[in-house]
């Protein structure tokens, strides 16, 4: 793993995500991209395939559109939860109808509760005690349930080309992972087992403007403003022949672990 020395004092202690971040997760056009049907078709493919119903745990649930999709597409199949260190975006997924546990989970005592599934989406490369996460999940799932992690791919072809200038080097990830050591960490608690890996995401606009860019930090507003175009691409049917081409050059990538974000699926043994 690669690791950000030193961390800024407000990503540590999770004040930056609770007070200075949160108009970011609020913004209209962040909030509309998340809740749109095709956010997290991706991620929804991966987590039926390994779990088909039951006790659902979103550690980072951030607004809480992934588990607003995933209860509104399978409303009889999970009892779901979420919980995050921002008070402001927990508020508002608790408006979308999504419970809450309102404290971070670290922290948070679930008392006899167990689970048969816990996701970390985007959410490992903001810690700063990674390992202590992984190993509370270990802790709350029941034999046999599953823990997925998704995070950046620092071998991905964006870093390959576009190295220090990719707009996802910045400060508020602290841990970066490649496919070879987001395996080490995921089997360093003898609780889990990998049952599968793979790679997933590619955006060619982010290497087309971060290539033409200058490098640095992109604003919030910028990052907002990008993943709100694109998923209006995805979501125009006028552009299926494009979604062809770019399925399948993303399929490439994610077979060669060149996409964008690495996942990684954990089973309780």
């Amino acid at each position: 793993m690669i690791f950000a020395n030193p961390v800024p004092a407000e990503m540590a202690d999770g004040s930056f995500y609770n007070e200075i971040h949160a108009p970011f997760y609020l913004s209209p056009d962040k909030l509309k991209s998340d809740y749109a049907s095709v956010r997290f078709e991706r991620e929804l493919k991966w987590f039926r395939r390994f779990c088909k119903s039951g006790n659902v745990l979103d550690v980072g649930c951030s607004t809480g559109a992934f588990l607003f999709q995933l209860q509104n597409r399978f409303p009889e199949n999970y009892d779901a939860l979420g919980t995050d260190v921002s008070q402001p975006a927990l508020e508002y997924a608790q408006s979308r109808g999504v419970k809450i546990a309102n404290q971070s989970f670290l922290d948070f005592d679930f008392g006899e509760k167990h689970f048969d599934a816990i996701t970390f989406w985007a959410v490992m490369e903001h810690l700063t005690q990674p390992r202590d996460f992984l190993d509370k999940a270990a802790s709350l799932l029941k034999p046999g349930g599953h823990c997925f992690i998704l995070v950046p791919n620092m071998k991905s072809l964006a870093v390959r080309i576009l190295r220090g200038k990719y707009r996802y080097i910045y400060p508020e990830h602290v841990n970066y992972f490649t496919p070879r050591t987001l395996r080490k960490f995921s089997e360093t608690p003898t609780a889990f087992e990998i049952v599968a890996s793979g790679s997933m995401h590619f955006n060619p606009i982010v290497i087309w403007q971060d290539g033409r860019g200058r490098g640095g930090f992109v604003s919030d507003e910028r990052r907002a403003a990008l993943l709100k175009r694109t998923t209006s691409y995805k979501e125009n049917p006028l552009l299926q022949p494009l979604k062809w081409v770019y399925k399948g050059a993303e399929k490439i990538l994610s077979s060669l672990n060149l996409a964008d974000n690495l996942l990684i699926v954990l089973r309780k043994k």
